[in-house]
């Protein structure tokens, strides 16, 4: 058999996948008879490219899937992409810039074809990159949300909101980016800390004396301009008898009444607020409670509009410094503070969103949270982990109507129909609710007049809310949404818990009377080694297929999956990945051995009685890793699983049993054993490369495509199921000994400069009989060859005699020796006093948890024995050392 001595990744990833693709292995058949198993992709960008949030919950998702589809499951996990509205608009905008266009150059209709041309062309690309890292996604029903029928969803959705009146058109106060040009949701702003200033100025009194008047503190100077009202609170002794009065607006020289408003703070800045109904939420609100004009001073492009006065054109912030300065020189600057406060950002662009009013779509967010919140109570769906399910319910207590229109081209355009001739007007004149409907209107129903389309688009994520059920042909009764919706378990990051998992759980209970999902697991933010969020500006930006190139994509995905520990953020620290990457190698390495030594037929399985103490002992650790693994998924608690097989493979697997099997395999061996030992070790390792494929594709199906008997692939191979609590708890005592007896021989040799290769001679007493039955009936073959015996004694008692170093492991007392070797009596001394003192912190360790109260009664039964029987074994190798010190000095 021609095995390569090492693994390429770049020499297989690419075959692998190609096969599997060609080969339909990842396609759900809804003819199969099998249970299904469905998880939707979250839809990454269509203008995206790789990143390491892609790489984690593509991790995360094919893992669930590729182990449902091992254990005998219809999994479906269906892929696909968002139109994602306002990123994409602005990368075709920046590809007619080099051409020296702006969108308005071409017209609505010439640039959405613009926009099409550009996803045909490299839309794709992500799901490209997605493959890299193995996704077993289904692509025959690859779906993306502007299609025909998804868009015929999306319109439908709009339609029957509306036509219930949760959907509405109004003038209020919202988020806007003026680099981007539109509307955003509150979600869609982040709020930052930021340090500024908080100016202090003097409104003069009309009529009053010289330096009479009011100050008022603002962070924002320049809206001052706009200004129609200072506002105090009706209790606050200190303007009572001003309120009624008017003051002047420096700078502008208009008179602004002083009102009374509950809201104010008396105890924030000097108590009176200015208040500027076109530039503030909370200014807003007061000016409808008061009747007060709206002045627009900022234009939804950020500079100053006419309003503005002397300040007309220039930048926003420009202006600010412009007022300040004039403030100044004028007098009506009293002083200025230093403040820290929230400023908030465009989440796309990271401009300071403006707050502006405008007339824009809203949807009535009350009657469908209500729903979505006692679905999470009652346990239809469930978030993992707990607390998120704690930070949901409390954000559907205290959520917001939702600004669902965008003023872009790009997107699902808005179905709303204006009449030209009677006034009519969809969202705010419609008594019949007659100007939104699933065909376009060619005239007004109410007088046959003329009518325009809404300009506006929905935002993305109103589209993306229906993704679980649109994508399987909703409205329509479909054979797929009967038989995979709802989802099994939506995985995705916590960050848009928000944004898109609460609003998909209000959307599927509306529109199809059921949560789309059974489980919500949210990982956490994938960040730099130092903890810090990866961005351009700090150069900390991992690009995952670099680190394909790198590691191969098994070293990648089982380095995410190992560090996704619920309820913490990703530390990706790449020397991690180097440590994956030589776990891939060591059990590429193992399989080599293995099916070097076994050769192309396939061993018989053995009787009972031919297997060794050590055969039995990989065999229960094999059966507690499947059961440890599958236990592990099914809480979702990848960093368990992964951990579990990458102990068991490479600590008891590599470096214990493929040891040990060459004592088997050996020629001194009789054939029964020797045939035994073939079986384990095929049996073993094909178990290994099962239970390792979710984690790690593509190694494993090379590996296993060699394994003697290995039919298709295994893609569609069985998941083992493994057996918890079925191993022999005093056979893996006798074994754990045995290793420890190992590895202090080991450091005797290597403390006596004697080479691991070394054969040497060894004298072992055992602690008792069992000890005594496991080395010397069922192990001396092994232990020979894992600590290189030229001879072995096994007596009731030692004998200290010159030339021998003895040594004490946990049940067991050893003396060695290498031929023509001396012992150096000082340098003995110093090892074994070394062993005594970890040895009697050990003991003492121990003893102090078994005379802990707490440990006593809430520790469980077979834990507090073990600690106990811990505790007598390193009292007894205290003394055993004590005494051979003692010797040594005599």
């Amino acid at each position: 058999m021609d095995i390569p001595k090492q693994y390429d990744p770049k020499a297989c990833e690419e075959r692998w996948y190609q096969h599997w693709e060609a080969s339909g292995y990842f396609k759900a058949d809804s003819s199969s008879g099998k249970p299904p198993y469905i998880i939707v992709i979250p839809p990454p960008n269509v203008t995206g490219v790789l990143h390491t949030g892609h790489a984690m919950f593509v991790t995360l998702q094919d893992i669930l899937i590729r182990w449902k589809r091992m254990q005998g499951f219809d999994a479906l996990w269906l892929p696909g992409t968002d139109h994602a509205g306002i990123a994409t608009q602005m990368v075709v905008s920046k590809e007619l810039e080099k051409e020296g266009l702006h969108r308005r150059d071409l017209g609505r209709d010439e640039f959405i074809q613009r926009v099409w041309e550009w996803r045909k062309e490299k839309g794709d690309t992500i799901l490209l990159q997605l493959r890299r890292l193995g996704a077993s996604c289904d692509w025959s029903r690859t779906r993306f949300t502007l299609d025909k029928d998804l868009s015929r969803a999306v319109r439908k959705a709009f339609v029957d909101l509306y036509k219930e009146g949760l959907i509405y058109r109004g003038h209020y106060m919202i988020n806007w980016c003026p680099k981007c040009g539109t509307a955003l949701s509150d979600l869609e702003v982040e709020h930052a800390e930021t340090q500024g200033h908080l100016w202090h100025v003097r409104y003069p009194l009309q009529g009053g004396k010289e330096g009479e008047g009011v100050v008022v503190a603002t962070t924002r100077p320049e809206t001052m301009l706009g200004d129609t009202a200072v506002a105090v609170h009706p209790e606050d002794p200190r303007y009572k008898h001003l309120v009624g009065k008017s003051l002047i607006l420096p700078i502008m020289g208009r008179l602004v009444p002083i009102i009374a408003d509950a809201m104010v703070d008396r105890t924030f800045g000097t108590g009176a607020v200015k208040i500027t109904p076109a530039h503030d939420p909370n200014d807003f609100e007061a000016g409808k409670r008061h009747h007060l004009k709206e002045i627009q001073v900022i234009g939804l492009d950020g500079t100053m509009t006419g309003n503005a006065g002397p300040y007309e054109g220039q930048d926003r912030f420009a202006a600010r410094k412009a007022v300040v300065k004039r403030l100044e020189a004028e007098g009506f600057l009293v002083k200025v503070d230093g403040h820290t406060h929230a400023v908030g950002h465009c989440q796309r662009c990271a401009t300071v969103v403006e707050p502006a009013v405008s007339t824009q779509w809203f949807l009535k967010i009350g009657p469908l949270a209500e729903p979505a919140r006692q679905a999470v109570e009652r346990g239809e769906v469930r978030i993992i982990p707990e607390h998120w399910q704690k930070v949901y319910l409390n954000w559907m207590k205290e959520i917001h109507d939702w600004c669902i229109s965008r003023q872009i081209w790009w997107g699902h355009r808005i179905p709303a129909f204006y009449c030209d001739v009677c006034g009519k007007a969809a969202g705010t004149n419609d008594p019949d609710r007659l100007l939104v409907d699933m065909e376009d209107l060619d005239a007004c129903p109410y007088c046959g007049g003329t009518v325009h389309r809404d300009p506006d688009v929905l935002d993305t994520w109103f589209s993306s809310q229906l993704w679980p059920f649109s994508t399987m042909g909703w409205p329509d009764r479909t054979e797929d949404l009967e038989r995979y919706y709802p989802t099994t378990v939506l995985e995705t990051g916590y960050d848009i818990l928000f944004f898109w998992v609460a609003r998909m759980i209000m959307a599927g209970l509306k529109f199809t009377g059921r949560a789309p999902f059974r489980d919500v697991f949210l990982h956490g933010l994938v960040r730099d080694a130092k903890g810090r969020k990866m961005s351009k500006t700090l150069g900390n930006v991992i690009d995952p297929l670099e680190l394909i190139d790198l590691y191969g994509a098994d070293a990648v995905r089982f380095t995410l999956a190992i560090l996704t520990v619920p309820g913490t953020d990703v530390a990706l620290d790449t020397k991690r990945m180097e440590g994956y990457r030589a776990f891939a190698n060591k059990l590429w390495n193992a399989g080599r051995f293995v099916l070097l030594q076994v050769g192309e037929e396939v061993p018989a399985r053995p009787a009972d009685e031919d297997l060794s103490y050590w055969d039995r002992w990989i065999l229960d650790e094999c059966d507690e890793a499947a059961a440890r693994v599958n236990q592990s998924l099914e809480g979702y608690k990848f960093y368990e699983a992964s951990d579990a097989l990458y102990h068991f493979v490479w600590h008891r697997f590599c470096d214990w049993y493929v040891e040990v099997s060459k004592a088997g395999l050996g020629k001194d061996a009789p054939e029964s054993r020797r045939q035994a030992t073939r079986w384990v070790l095929v049996h073993v390792l094909d178990t290994i490369l099962r239970l390792l494929h979710p984690f790690m594709p593509f190694i494993t199906e090379e590996l296993w495509q060699l394994v003697p008997g290995a039919k298709g692939s295994l893609v569609l191979a069985s998941f083992p199921a493994g057996a918890s609590g079925s191993s022999d708890p005093e056979r893996a005592e006798g074994i754990e000994a045995l290793m420890d007896l190992v590895a202090r021989i080991r450091n005797v040799k290597a403390e006596k400069g004697i080479a691991p290769g070394q054969p040497v001679d060894l004298i072992v007493a055992p602690a008792d009989a069992e000890a005594r039955r496991v080395l010397q009936d069922l192990s001396q073959d092994e232990l020979r060859v894992l600590v290189r015996l030229s001879s072995l004694e096994v007596t009731q008692a030692l004998n200290p005699e010159e030339g021998w170093t003895a040594g004490v492991s946990a049940r067991y007392k050893f003396s060695l020796r290498a031929p023509q070797a001396a012992v150096d009596v000082e340098g003995e001394k110093k090892r074994i006093a070394s062993e005594l003192k970890k040895a009697t912190a050990e003991r003492d360790k121990f003893a102090a948890k078994l005379q802990s109260p707490s440990f006593a009664e809430k520790a469980p039964a077979e834990v507090v024995d073990k600690t106990r029987r811990l505790q007598a074994e390193f009292a007894r190798k205290v003394v055993e050392l004590e005494v051979a010190l003692a010797r040594l000095a005599s």
